[in-house]
């Protein structure tokens, strides 16, 4: 067995050690965030990178591990599907009235749910830098630009709830949800009613989301977005501009967000803050936040010198 130094062991034994070990972590917290206050306000641009985590403050579900899903949907406990058994197009084919009973309550609760404060300090921010800024996100709620965030700053890898395909498809075309609820057996995890259709063949429609095993999906948009994405990026890197770049809740599970933000800040030389309550650790260079969302941004503009509070107003 290891041994345990001497004066290790008589400080654990003392009865201040859990109160002195929360102080260590509130000033790490705190150094943490005035780092990252730092990076934000000597930066010309803004990268935003978000992941499921950023709707947790919102109210939104957390589909971490089973279940957190099975919370929300009990049939699927019952039947023993995890998210991303859930999470396929064949569904819409198999059974579309489960398929859509699953989109259709996310796709509404996405709708009655407001954004959180967050994502209006984020914006503050983007739009106080020279270069202004862009959001890089797997998030499929529409959260961003319900935000006041601009469209045409918005890159959705994973396409967007809010709009709509052909299951089949039959056509290239992707078109805005009517906006009206389906009516919706929780219990049963059943659409009741007519389900969306394709306006040219008249097949069940889906949404327009990157899924699992999916070969059907229309990436138009996002792929235009990801035109304006990577155009942006280049402006930076000719005009070597300096780059923060703020991650938040995106975890190690399906880890796209935080591969494109490490790619960023090895790329552009960016600083890296990475803001995640289970999984913050970073690469070297990196300011590591282990708090939610909300809470994390709120510390750092906390923080944040009078100066570039007046670049915001003033933006």
């Amino acid at each position: 067995m290891a041994r345990v130094p001497a004066a290790l062991y008589a400080e654990r034994t003392l009865a201040s050690y859990p109160f002195r070990m929360v102080q260590r972590k509130s000033r790490d917290l705190q150094t943490a965030a005035e780092s990252a206050a730092r990076a934000i306000e000597s930066a010309a641009a803004l990268v935003v990178t978000a992941g499921a985590g950023m709707g947790v403050d919102s109210g939104l579900p957390d589909y971490r591990g089973n279940q957190g899903l099975w919370r929300a949907y009990p049939r699927l406990q019952h039947l023993g599907l995890s998210f991303e058994a859930m999470a396929t197009p064949a569904w819409f084919e198999r059974n579309p009235r489960m398929a859509w009973a699953f989109y259709g309550h996310r796709r509404q609760l996405y709708r009655e749910t407001e954004p959180h404060r967050g994502h209006a300090l984020l914006l503050e921010w983007g739009r106080a830098m020279p270069h202004g800024y862009f959001v890089f996100t797997s998030n499929v709620d529409g959260h961003f630009e319900r935000a006041g965030f601009s469209a045409d700053r918005v890159a959705e890898c994973h396409g967007n709830i809010h709009r709509n395909q052909c299951s089949v498809p039959c056509h290239d075309a992707v078109w805005p949800d009517a906006g009206e609820d389906l009516d919706i057996d929780p219990g049963k995890l059943e659409a009741r009613g007519p389900l969306p259709t394709c306006p040219h063949c008249g097949a069940i429609a889906r949404p327009n989301v990157l899924m699992f095993n999916d070969w059907n999906w229309i990436g138009d948009v996002t792929a235009a977005q990801m035109a304006r994405y990577e155009a942006w990026l280049e402006e930076l890197r000719i005009a070597q501009a300096r780059v923060a770049i703020v991650e938040l809740g995106a975890g190690t599970r399906l880890p796209t967000i935080r591969y494109e933000s490490q790619r960023l800040a090895t790329e552009l030389d960016g600083t890296l803050v990475r803001i995640n309550l289970r999984e913050p650790e970073a690469p070297g260079g990196a300011v590591e936040l282990a708090l939610p969302a909300l809470g994390a941004l709120e510390r750092i503009d906390a923080v944040l010198a009078p100066g570039f509070k007046r670049r915001c107003r003033d933006a």
